[in-house]
């Protein structure tokens, strides 16, 4: 396995150099995604282009809930991997093994069972209502597939491989592509081809990355024993992951609440904004790869002790992520028309998209400091604040926001699409707001600690000189957070703690 070290060497160079095979891994998994909207754009209709968009809304929210927990499987191992751990590592595999499974089976027979509802739940066009259930029920199908290959990345990415999981993704995209254009531009089977060929290309991946593993193994003992289901770890992993999980779920269930919306608008609308959702999976790829490798990466820096590189880790990654994000957003405000039209060769559905993504991409922007925030956090063992904060921008902000301009403007997506970043404005000021109670509540901590360390070395009968006590203990102070400039906090945290000491 091609494993980097994610403590040493440059903040910025490494987490590039971890960031590039996430990126492109998450390109090319977009890519056999976005491959069904677009070969059935070119060879069927209205109706199952909005079929195969609906159904992939639905799927792409299990998948969230799939990647949410998985990220606590990540998380834990990077930071093992950092503290040199190598027995938690293994113990961390082999419970993420047996809970995956559990939530796989549970995940499929829910999704199998009740794919019709869904898409009667979701208010379906009723012309499109045939390939959306067909799409639903054979991706339902695939669930397992789904699962064994995302805790497998999981699992390489908090061992610090971002590289061999691009491989896995590549073979599943030429597959998808390929079998998109024989089932669907070749057999006529409308969606339920592009489904038959994303589940077949997921089920080959999953063998393939299950092959590599049993091939390569890991670099510390990994047995049979090891697959085990242990309680606290378990525990730990759903303490992590479950928040981003229902983060995921009930953002992507927001997401879905606002197509149901757009499909009173109609068929036309309905394909737009499923035409856009495509385009803004594609342009949130940079920022979404770029925190990802930020929460492996400070995981494993936070699980070394190293916080002036925790610190580091986001602002490089906030920088790389505005790059694209700055990029994305000026392009589609001068030529949206030439990528929505990638997607559809319907004049009406292009004119429509290229009104919702004008407002939309801005949020490219705004995403590119909430989405490392996050990751940011979580890497740290804390993704309660990102779910609450993000939940709260999505359910009292973007969804009033996407049904009020659905009623001021019914025949038009020109001001829903200003819905996303305004939202997310409101998300950044939060974060700002906690990230500077984090800091100070971190600082706090790690004064007393260190002053506590301090003085229990000096001997009980003496009575210490108070103007170097202070120098001493602001200088290792010092040394652990670089970037500390608030002094006087930092004197009250000295002598708050120096004086429960020694009264």
């Amino acid at each position: 396995m091609k494993e980097l070290d994610l403590t040493k060497g440059s903040v910025s160079g490494t987490l590039a150099r971890f960031a590039v095979p996430f990126l492109l891994a998450n390109v090319l998994q977009a890519l056999y995604g976005g491959a069904d909207l677009f070969v059935t754009g070119q060879f069927d209709d209205a109706a199952s282009v909005a079929g195969v968009a609906i159904g992939s809304q639905v799927m792409q929210t299990v998948t969230g809930i799939i990647l949410g927990l998985a990220t606590g499987t990540t998380v834990l191992i990077a930071i093992a991997s950092g503290s040199k751990n190598e027995r938690e590592a293994a113990d961390t595999i082999g419970t993420s093994i047996w809970l995956f499974g559990i939530i796989a089976a549970a995940l499929t027979l829910a999704m199998t069972t009740l794919h019709g509802h869904l898409a009667q739940l979701m208010h379906t066009p009723a012309e499109a209502m045939a390939d959306t259930r067909h799409y639903l029920l054979i991706c339902s199908a695939g669930i397992p597939f789904i699962t064994g290959y995302n805790v497998v990345c999981a699992i390489l990415r908090g061992l610090g491989d971002s590289r061999t999981p691009l491989y896995f993704v590549g073979i599943a995209c030429f597959i998808n592509i390929a079998l998109d254009f024989i089932l669907i531009g070749g057999c006529g089977m409308r969606a339920m081809g592009a489904a038959i060929a994303t589940t077949a290309s997921q089920g080959i991946s999953f063998a393939s990355a299950l092959w590599y593993l049993h091939r390569k193994r890991f670099h510390f003992r990994f047995t049979r024993k090891d697959v085990r289901l242990k309680g606290k770890i378990a525990a730990r992993i759903a303490s992590i992951g479950a928040p981003i999980a229902l983060q995921d779920a009930l953002i992507n269930v927001s997401f879905l609440m606002i197509t149901v919306i757009v499909n009173g608008m109609g068929v036309i609308a309905s394909a737009a904004v499923g035409v856009v959702e495509k385009i803004i999976v594609f342009a949130m790829l940079p920022p979404q790869a770029i925190a990802s490798a930020v929460a492996a990466m400070t995981a494993q820096n936070y699980g070394a002790g190293l916080a002036g590189r925790v610190k580091s880790c986001l602002r490089s990654g906030i920088a790389m992520a505005l790059v694209f994000g700055v990029s994305v957003c000026i392009y589609c405000q001068f030529f949206p028309e030439t990528l929505a039209a990638l997607f559809s060769n319907d004049s009406a559905v292009v004119a429509m998209a290229a009104q919702y993504l004008r407002g939309y991409s801005i949020d490219c922007i705004m995403v590119s400091f909430v989405f490392c925030i996050n990751t940011w956090f979580s890497g740290q063992g804390n993704s309660l604040f990102p779910m609450i904060h993000s939940l709260a921008a999505t359910f009292l902000f973007r969804i009033p926001l996407s049904w009020t301009a659905s009623r001021l403007e019914p025949t038009g997506l020109v001001l829903m699409g200003y819905a996303p970043p305004a939202s997310t404005f409101v998300s950044l000021i939060i974060c700002l707001i906690y990230i500077r109670y984090w800091n100070r509540r971190n600082y706090r901590t790690n004064s007393s600690q260190i002053t506590e360390q301090f003085t229990a070395k000096l001997p009980n009968n003496l009575l210490p000189n108070y103007r170097t006590i202070y120098r001493q203990i602001t200088e290792q102070i010092q040394a652990k957070l670089p970037n500390f400039k608030k002094y006087a906090y930092l004197y009250h945290c000295i002598l708050k703690e120096y004086g429960r000491i020694y009264t």
